[in-house]
């Protein structure tokens, strides 16, 4: 192991080529620019209330907290997080994944913290759906202050900055106007009014703007009459691009960043802040999550993995670590991918402690524990303990622990409690996703002799042979029966004995399923026997 020391991880961040660094040293950048150097540095994530937290929710909040803590590796200055909620936006549509959509439908376009909840639990839909945000942050563990829109506004603290729009109107309408369609352009206005007989967030263009006094006038579209507006006191709330500006310019942010789809509106956005007297944030353009089949993830559809959904299969680490990888590129997120991001998650873990001072800092689990990394030394692969999993159709960790004692005598579920997490994941990932998915088949007469040769080979090893030693009878076997691409021959074994298509080295499996068991599977599957109902744990 490589003892490596703080000052050595301190000296290794200037050469770290980890994302979380390189946006480290970008926003070091942006505040040498600035004349104005910011007593303490600000990060900021958004969240949309119209819908249920999801997945992508929580992988912003997780990378900038990474980069946070890079920053913090290069600079003393001190940091905060915020999570802001625009919970005063109107309600435009109806999630699909809500009960009671008909009290949401009655409540089209009023702000978030006016419509109903429907599941009944708090005293607004937004105050649900924050809830919930604040609920997942807090059990990760992420050091945030939660911003409410409605209360900004409503406390005054936007008034400032609102009034800048004001005095700035023109310049804020010639930024976003040319980037409208011409129907829009003759309906836009920067500031949305709250109708005082509503409630409604209106969409409607501004007959009048009085910078002086702060007042907004507008035509009310339902009764054709001209209403006066403060635009202060959250009377009015801005439209989006012009309010990311507005938040920027009124909080100071420093760094926030975004999803590809938001690529626009960043740059927009920008525009609006420096002409309002502020600097735009640093931050970056992460691709956004697939579904299965290539399609943006929604809030409102729910058609991605929920943060739940993920927990039952694998640990916080691992998901962690799929929000860690390649931020910039676009990748699918749904179940089939949770093994092998969970064991991801342990190799690195286990490369962790020996490697030299850059390349911890290189290594991700350096970012997912905020400088201190756990140690582990798991002998035996989540894909592994599915497989095991998959041939004894084990329906508790008792049984499989049986399994586990064979490849590893001295662990127990005391001295290798993450062993024991993997197998509570392994049985419910198994029961849920592969059990149902399984198509056993019957050998070809080229796999009959091939797999009758293998079971007198293994029979002639001794009971406690080693899986290299397993490994190298199987390779012989599948070059003295011709099999042109070995790959088809560990295949055709794992079809025939597990009814799946893939597995780990099949040694390691034959070593820790027991040989002596292994050849009972094999002569069953030889006399054509139902492998699909076997149970049981190690003879």
């Amino acid at each position: 192991m490589t003892q490596t020391s703080v000052s050595e991880l301190k000296s290794a961040t200037q050469d770290s080529k980890a994302w979380p660094f390189q946006e480290a040293k970008a926003l070091l950048k942006r505040i040498d620019r600035m004349k104005e150097k910011p007593e303490t540095v600000l990060f900021e994530t958004g969240y949309g209330p119209s819908g249920l937290p999801h997945i992508g929710t929580f992988g912003e909040v997780a990378r900038t907290s990474m980069v946070m803590h890079a920053f913090s590796m290069l600079s003393d200055l001190p940091t905060r997080l915020i999570c802001f909620s625009d919970d005063m936006d109107g309600l435009r549509k109806v999630p699909d994944n809500v009960p009671n959509k008909e009290l949401l439908e009655a409540n089209l376009e009023k702000a978030l913290t006016s419509v109903p909840d429907p599941f009944g639990t708090h005293d607004s839909f937004a105050a649900h759906n924050n809830a919930r945000l604040q609920k997942f942050l807090d059990e990760f563990g992420f050091d945030y202050e939660f911003f409410s829109a409605t209360e900004c506004y409503k406390s005054g603290m936007m008034d400032e900055t609102l009034l800048k729009i004001a005095k700035n109107y023109d310049k804020v309408m010639d930024i976003i106007l040319p980037t409208l369609r011409e129907a829009r352009r003759q309906t836009y206005s920067p500031f949305l009014p709250v109708c005082q007989r509503t409630g409604k967030v209106l969409q409607v263009p501004a007959q009048n703007i009085d910078a002086d006094k702060g007042i907004m006038t507008y035509i009310d579209p339902e009764t054709g009459d001209s209403i006066e507006t403060s635009i202060t006191g959250g009377r009015v709330k801005c439209q989006w691009k012009v309010d990311w500006a507005m938040r920027w310019t009124a909080l100071g942010v420093d760094y926030e960043m975004a999803g590809k789809d938001l690529s626009e509106s960043v740059v927009l956005s920008s525009k609006i802040c420096r002409a309002l007297g502020g600097t735009p944030p640093a931050g970056f353009s992460y691709e956004l999550f697939l579904d299965e089949k290539g399609g943006k993830i929604s809030k409102g559809k729910g058609n991605g993995i929920s943060i739940d959904e993920w927990l039952r299969y694998a640990s916080p680490e691992s998901l962690f670590l799929f929000m860690y990888q390649a931020p910039r590129k676009a990748k699918k997120l749904y179940f089939d991918i949770i093994p092998k991001t969970a064991d991801e998650y342990l190799k690195h873990l286990e490369n962790y402690p020996a490697a030299e001072a850059k390349a911890k800092l290189n290594n991700p689990v350096w970012h997912i524990h905020s400088g201190n990394p756990p140690t582990a030394d798991l002998p035996i692969s989540f894909a592994l303990l599915l497989n095991i999993v998959s041939a004894s159709n084990a329906n508790n960790k008792d049984v499989l622990w049986g399994f586990i004692k064979r490849y590893a005598p001295d662990a127990t579920p005391d001295n290798q409690p993450e062993l024991d997490r993997l197998a509570g994941y392994a049985i419910t990932y198994f029961h849920d996703f592969v059990k149902p998915a399984k198509q056993y088949r019957a050998p070809s007469d080229k796999e009959k002799a091939a797999l009758s040769d293998l079971v007198s080979r293994l029979e002639a090893l001794p009971e406690d042979s080693d899986a290299q030693a397993i490994q190298s009878e199987v390779f012989a076997v599948g070059k003295e029966h011709e099999f042109e691409n070995l790959r088809d021959w560990f295949q055709a074994l794992y079809e025939i004995l597990l009814g799946q298509s893939q597995g780990p080295r099949f040694g390691g499996f034959a070593q820790l399923y027991g040989l002596g068991d292994t050849i009972k599977l094999m002569k069953k599957a030889l006399a054509g026997e139902d492998l699909a109902g076997s149970t049981g744990g190690p003879a």
